[in-house]
């Protein structure tokens, strides 16, 4: 399905195009036609299928279908983290290029003077993360009496961050009479139940997690004891010093600790999670992508959105147990045609999670022999 058969307005349609689009993604084609009717939405995607677009541009739509008071805020969009609050205000802006609708982004760990002064010139679109939301508002600059749509987008990052209790807060201060889209990389029952608790009817949409990896990623593991895998990986980094890293880690705890242990050997690196201030994931990922670190460790939920060109190597220092997880890790690197590669360490409890893996992606992994030092 083509942008063409929505029959959007002339100056959506138009920046669409000069941004590129022509066809719909699944999630797209699955959404916009239900957001355009006003529908509750429950969306199960990942970051990278065109989620943002999925409910910005129906959003857009129905806000030049029905234009109001130019300074009342008449959708929230609710994000997790700094990043990705960022990142949606970058879509917003390339797709209402040739429309007057105004959105602002706020978010902590900056000074509030220029959120606050965008805030009081009006805007019918606000992108927050919900800490800094609940700030602002309880000092009177924001009122959302005037809402119309709410998006919760990565509810279960939310969730993992513990922001629920700041959510149902802002809950409170909206009318029930609204239209809520809810979008999650994952429906575990908490995440369900959450949802349940504040959509109306909604139509469910999915999109297939990915099983397929890029064939320009070189995939490789390491059958190794639990307690060799630390010295293992000092072994690769000393060997491979020049190159970034993406290393991945189960648990926050284990992220911290093996930053901890590098350092003593003399490897900086660096752990984004979500018990980190939005402050220090930034620095870190600034960090990583100048290069002035090259290695960086991260959990699942804290690596999506990482967008990073050319980065060399991924290190899965533990399988993740689902296996779809797997692909999405290794797809930070080999991307646009550049080669990758995607090292893996697995010990005796985690062959189960290995099997599994060589069975969504239906290929054989290369069998390395440990380096030494």
């Amino acid at each position: 399905m083509n942008f063409e058969n929505l029959n959007l307005s002339a100056p959506l349609a138009q920046a669409l195009q000069e941004y590129g689009y022509t066809s719909l993604t699944p999630i797209q084609e699955q959404a916009i036609p239900k957001v355009l009717q006003g529908q509750d939405l429950l969306g199960c995607a990942q970051t990278g299928t065109g989620k943002t677009a999925a409910f910005a541009i129906p959003i857009l739509e129905r806000i030049l279908q029905n234009p109001k008071n130019k300074r009342q805020i008449r959708v929230l969009i609710l994000t997790p983290t700094r990043e990705l609050a960022i990142q949606i205000g970058d879509n917003f802006k390339a797709y209402s290029k040739h429309i007057k609708i105004s959105h602002a982004v706020i978010f902590g760990g900056v000074n509030q003077n220029k959120q606050v002064n965008q805030l009081k010139q009006g805007v019918e679109i606000l992108i927050a993360t919900p800490g800094r939301l609940l700030d602002l508002m309880s000092q009177g600059f924001v009122r959302l009496n005037g809402l119309d749509t709410l998006v919760l987008d990565e509810a279960d990052r939310m969730l993992d961050m513990g922001f629920v209790h700041d959510v149902k807060k802002i809950l409170t201060k909206i009318p029930t009479e609204r239209q809520t889209l809810f979008f999650s990389a994952t429906m575990p029952q908490s995440i369900r139940k959450f949802a349940a608790s504040i959509l109306t009817n909604p139509a469910y949409v999915e999109v297939t997690p990915v099983s397929s990896t890029a064939e320009t990623v070189k995939q490789g593991v390491y059958f190794v004891d639990k307690k060799e895998k630390t010295p293992l990986l000092i072994n690769i980094l000393k060997d491979q010093s020049t190159d970034r890293t993406l290393i991945f880690t189960r648990t926050k705890h284990g992220a911290d600790k093996l930053v901890k242990q590098l350092g003593k050997v003399g490897i900086p690196a660096a752990a984004i999670h979500g018990n980190k201030s939005q402050n220090a994931r930034q620095r870190a990922l600034e960090d990583f992508k100048s290069s002035r670190l090259n290695v960086l460790i991260a959990t699942d939920i804290a690596a999506r959105g990482i967008d990073i060109e050319e980065l060399p190597y991924v290190i899965n220092y533990e399988l993740p147990n689902v296996p779809e997880t797997y692909v999405h890790r290794i797809g930070r690197t080999g991307r646009a045609g550049a080669e990758g590669v995607a090292v893996s360490f697995c010990d005796q409890e985690e062959l189960n999670d290995f099997k599994n893996i060589q069975k969504l992606t239906g290929i054989r992994i290369e069998v390395l022999s440990p380096i030494t030092a």
